[in-house]
């Protein structure tokens, strides 16, 4: 069973309120704690801090300072499913919001965001069939600005993190020898599972990592053995209904799982995999409002099965 210990806000607002841009920037940041009975019985715990969706443009300071200070909860692993940036000035920014991160085992995935500077749209076609979204998606990055991807990439990995981009790789953290698949952005069609293998046998976990929490993808990890699969993208829904949760997810993963901790498949039972959506950090800023759904990162708490 998953435990939602405590939501912290280490610059927190009311949880239902609604969140929007003062200028540049978004202010309601909050820390999600689960505990995830996913390692072998006995096993002590492992900490894994999720990060996703940063959006950040270099006006973003107090964002990059507020994620500077989740290094303060010394996590064993550090997690990044994409989305850092919003502006191709961005990247001196992204690395000072990741800085003492950078120095903790860490692995990444990126997002369309991290490939394409986003444009002014109208908000309410993520209304729209996910189809049509994703058509309208292609017209608008065949014109788009390409940003500065390869630069962060570089960046990333010369720190230590493992670039899981169509590609697996293994990390020991903590003693534990951690098994990881990654696919790219789902969302822009570039995932290729094919280039994924299952978990060696003698992992301790085997985590699978995707920006956009696709079904294929999903159902693909989970048949490979991967026990803990995250993801971003969602952004929790952004515009939500108190008492009712989000509207959409801007994928084809059902509404109920669209933040937070669930199982996949969603029916659940002894096989299933554990699954972290994140609902992110920041919004596009031609969209810089949340409502119901404050900006977070997340310390899941890897504990044994019970």
């Amino acid at each position: 069973m998953v435990v939602k210990r405590v939501a912290l806000g280490l610059a927190a607002t009311a949880a239902a309120g609604l969140v929007y841009s003062a200028g540049y920037e978004v202010r309601s940041y909050r820390l999600r704690r689960f505990d995830v009975p996913v390692l072998a019985p006995g096993s002590r715990p492992l900490r894994v801090l999720h990060v996703s969706d940063l959006h950040l443009t270099p006006g973003h300071r107090g964002r990059a300072a507020w994620v500077r200070r989740l290094a303060a909860l010394e996590p064993d692993l550090v997690v990044n499913t994409g989305d850092n940036l919003s502006h191709r000035d961005a990247i001196p920014t992204v690395l000072d919001a990741l800085g003492p991160l950078l120095d903790l085992p860490g692995v990444f995935v990126f997002g369309s965001n991290d490939y394409f500077a986003p444009r002014p749209k109208n908000p309410a076609r993520y209304l729209l069939p996910l189809e049509r979204i994703r058509r309208q998606n292609a017209r608008d990055h065949a014109d788009a600005v390409d940003l500065p991807w390869k630069e962060l990439r570089d960046e990333l990995s010369s720190a230590g993190w493992l670039d899981l981009t169509n590609t697996f790789g293994s990390l020991t953290v903590d003693g534990r020898r951690l098994a990881f698949a990654g696919v790219d952005d789902p969302h822009l069609n570039r995932d290729r599972l094919g280039d994924v293998a299952g978990p060696a046998a003698d992992a301790d976990l085997a985590i699978g990592v995707a920006h956009a929490p696709y079904q294929r993808v999903l159902d693909a990890f989970h048949r490979d053995g991967y026990q803990l699969l995250l993801a971003g993208h969602t952004h929790g829904g952004q515009l939500c209904v108190p008492g009712y949760g989000a509207l959409v997810t801007n994928c084809d993963l059902d509404t109920a799982r669209v933040k937070g901790v669930s199982r996949h498949p969603r029916v659940g039972g002894a096989g299933a995999a554990w699954m972290h959506v994140s609902a992110g950090l920041g919004t596009s800023p031609y969209a810089r409002v949340r409502f119901a759904c404050p900006p977070e990162a997340t310390l899941l708490t890897l504990t044994g099965e019970r």
